[in-house]
């Protein structure tokens, strides 16, 4: 049985549903602007479950108070990297520590290229598995 039968990444929330549209992506961040909260983008062409380190694109937005803003850096990033994954991030600073309020991918490749999974048996009957990233078959910078 396939769980994902679309086969699209499914990191953050909102993974599982269509792409959000530039409103619907408005309508989160001021939801995030009205809890606190501030946001990041981020990119990667390397969407392995495990790099959860993606890279930055310009400074987190400590002080902006205004979803346009925070859209016109996604626009700006979508610009820049038009074939790879990007994502917001929402830091909530108010325990006085950066933790991930919320985060979604607003931004994919036409083609994504999945993953394999990689059998190796090991010590008599024990086994192991591996997921492995098609994207990562080709160098940064030249994958999807």
């Amino acid at each position: 049985m396939m769980t994902n039968p679309t086969g699209r990444i499914t990191q953050g929330q909102f993974s599982f549903l269509p792409d959000l549209s530039d409103a619907e992506i408005t309508l989160q961040i001021d939801y995030g602007l009205r809890r606190g909260y501030a946001w990041s983008v981020e990119y990667t062409d390397d969407p392995h479950p495990r790099n959860t380190y993606w890279e930055m694109y310009g400074m987190p937005m400590f002080d902006l108070q205004d979803a346009a803003g925070v859209l016109m850096e996604v626009n700006a990033c979508r610009q820049a990297f038009p074939r790879h994954y990007i994502r917001l991030m929402a830091f909530d600073s108010t325990r006085n520590v950066e933790t991930i309020a919320m985060s979604f991918i607003v931004n994919r490749p036409r083609t994504e290229p999945g993953f394999m999974l990689e059998r190796q048996e090991v010590n008599g009957r024990s086994i192991r598995y591996t997921t492995r990233s098609y994207a990562a078959d080709r160098p940064e910078g030249e994958r999807q």
